[in-house]
């Protein structure tokens, strides 16, 4: 197969998900998507395991990249970082009690990247890098995702300004528009925290609902 003129990214093909312009709570319908997944639990900031999941996610997200490419003549830009955040009381996100947080981490994939290729591209990066340089390998798995209807906005500021825009939708639009929550808060990081400042950072919040019965 010829290789192609351009790369897919996800941020162009589903805008809808990926740059949407509003900064207060709408609607929208998440069509099912494939991610590379890894779980965990603690604050984001300081535990291990949170970087962890990260570096295995990126790993193997770039060695499925350079293998599409070299094999089936198909490139992609690599997807940016997202996370299902949940906990057993959810006003711990408007608290920011982030000890309390479970997360899952992603990263997307083109629909042709399949399980297999994802499994060479696990088996790949194990062999470059080491067990050791590696640790949240083993918990890397493929997941899709089928959130359908949910409330999403653009927030721009540091992240732990979140609470705000988090409280309006528990307490305001749910009851408003008569919805409720299903499924877990999902998070898409749109900026790179190392270079932008926080008051610039963008990232979409969203949150699968349903009409209250």
């Amino acid at each position: 197969m010829p290789a192609s003129d351009s790369k897919y990214d996800v941020k162009r093909e589903l805008k809808q998900l990926y740059a949407p312009k509003n900064t207060d709570w709408a609607l929208v319908d998440v069509p099912p998507q494939r991610f590379l997944a890894v779980d965990g639990k603690g604050d984001p900031n300081t535990s291990a395991s949170y970087t962890e999941a990260v570096e295995a996610l990126y790993s193997v997200a770039y060695t499925a990249k350079f293998a599409s490419k070299r094999t089936l003549g198909r490139d992609f830009v690599v997807g940016p970082l997202e996370g299902l955040w949940w906990a057993d009381r959810p006003e711990v996100f408007v608290t920011r009690d982030k000890a309390a947080w479970q997360w899952r981490m992603l990263i997307s994939l083109p629909e042709w990247i399949t399980d297999d290729l994802v499994a060479e591209a696990r088996r790949a990066a194990l062999a470059k890098k080491g067990a050791a340089a590696l640790p949240a390998l083993p918990l890397l798995r493929v997941e899709t995702l089928r959130e359908g209807t949910s409330a999403q906005l653009l927030h721009v500021g540091p992240y732990d300004d979140e609470g705000p825009a988090l409280a309006r939708l528990h307490d305001e639009y749910l009851a408003a528009n008569g919805l409720r929550m299903t499924g877990h808060h999902h998070e898409v990081y749109l900026s790179d925290p190392r270079r932008a400042r926080p008051e610039r950072l963008k990232t979409v919040l969203r949150q699968p609902v349903v009409r209250a019965e």
